[in-house]
């Protein structure tokens, strides 16, 4: 076996904040009250959070880009069949790949609805006031029901994968994620991952340009 690092140190802290964020976003929801102020700041920083992940997707490291996940029907066909190329099992696997993208555009979409929703008590988006009221009724329907329960579900789902590789594969999905380096073939020749400074300088730049997207997206609500 070789070790090699698969996630750099920006994609393994984006995957624990916005876990961590939506978590408490789920949590905020259900209690309601004054703690809905910190579900619409937690909405923001997972906004923020995803516009980066979207950047880095295209500069991060070689496993962390969109493009060397995205892989064909083919390839998918092959994973579930057990006979997938080595280098579709270091990073995102093929059924991996369909968990993370539906994850990111369920979660565009519920941070999207969030910001065009009206609890019509004491909380509303920041974007209410520039759509329509139709809009804002069914973006609101969208996001207390049916994009909440989806939310769930999908973490609920990646989580038994976690527990299914775990388990029954006997392949720990966490400890790369949170240490970066993975175990591979000897015999498997895959690029590594680059985490060097100055990526991570990088990656700091990019997201105080994402919160600064967001921290002027709310201001342009409230500025009227």
């Amino acid at each position: 076996m070789q070790t090699i690092r698969v996630w750099d140190l920006p994609t393994r802290l984006f995957h624990w904040l916005l876990a961590t964020a939506v978590v408490g976003l789920v949590i905020t929801a259900n209690i309601g009250g004054n703690w809905m102020n910190w579900h619409l700041r937690l909405g923001y920083a997972v906004l923020a959070l995803l516009l980066f992940r979207v950047v880095w997707g295209f500069v991060g490291g070689h496993w962390s880009r969109f493009g060397n996940f995205l892989y064909p029907p083919s390839a998918l066909v092959a994973y579930v069949r057990g006979t997938a190329k080595p280098e579709h099992r270091v990073g995102h696997t093929p059924l991996g790949a369909l968990s993370v993208f539906a994850l990111l555009l369920v979660l565009m979409a519920q941070v999207g609805t969030g910001l065009i929703s009206d609890d019509e008590i004491a909380f509303f988006g920041p974007l209410v006031r520039f759509v329509s009221a139709d809009t804002v009724s069914a973006a609101t329907s969208y996001h207390k029901n049916i994009g909440k329960f989806i939310v769930i579900a999908l973490v609920v789902l990646h989580v038994a994968a976690i527990l299914f590789y775990k388990w029954f594969k006997k392949e720990g999905l966490v400890r790369p994620m949170v240490l970066g380096d993975k175990q591979v073939d000897a015999g498997v020749v895959v690029p590594r991952a680059r985490d060097s400074s100055a990526s991570r300088w990088l990656a700091l730049a990019l997201l105080a340009v994402c919160g600064g997207a967001v921290a002027w997206l709310v201001r342009l609500g409230h500025a009227f």
